[in-house]
């Protein structure tokens, strides 16, 4: 699967290991080993994509995530995480709006993350409201 969105993309090939966090924008494709966090810069496009035979050990942050490697560690997703048929998780999936294919693999919780939104919303209008008063 190609990446449709146009970005540059940044890739960490097979028989790579990288250890510590990544920050970047555009395209990420994990096909080697990152040992630590991958955050999205403030690209609302940008996309991580770990494939089959690629590892993340330590938390993602991006708007759209597609797995199909194993994760280990949280990965918290603005937009869109598509957990595809060779995909292990061992953490939490933080998500907006997910897909998920026969055959992948979760071992942590599926968190909706626009309740926690809403919740922080609800909340800020309480406060003003309690403050007002």
């Amino acid at each position: 699967m190609a990446f449709q969105s146009g970005n540059s993309t940044t890739l960490i090939s097979k028989d790579s290991e990288i250890i510590g966090d990544i920050k970047f924008s555009g395209d990420l494709e994990v096909q080697g080993l990152v040992r630590g966090n991958i955050h999205a810069s403030s690209d609302n496009k940008a996309t991580v994509r770990i494939v089959e035979g690629g590892r993340v050990e330590g938390e993602i942050h991006a708007p759209k995530v597609i797995v199909n490697g194993h994760v280990k560690g949280d990965v918290h997703c603005s937009d869109h995480v598509e957990l595809a048929a060779k995909a292990n998780v061992d953490g939490n999936v933080h998500y907006n709006l997910i897909e998920m294919v026969k055959g992948a693999q979760l071992n942590g919780n599926l968190v909706y993350a626009g309740a926690a939104a809403k919740l922080a919303g609800v909340e800020a209008i309480s406060g003003n409201n309690q403050q007002a008063g």
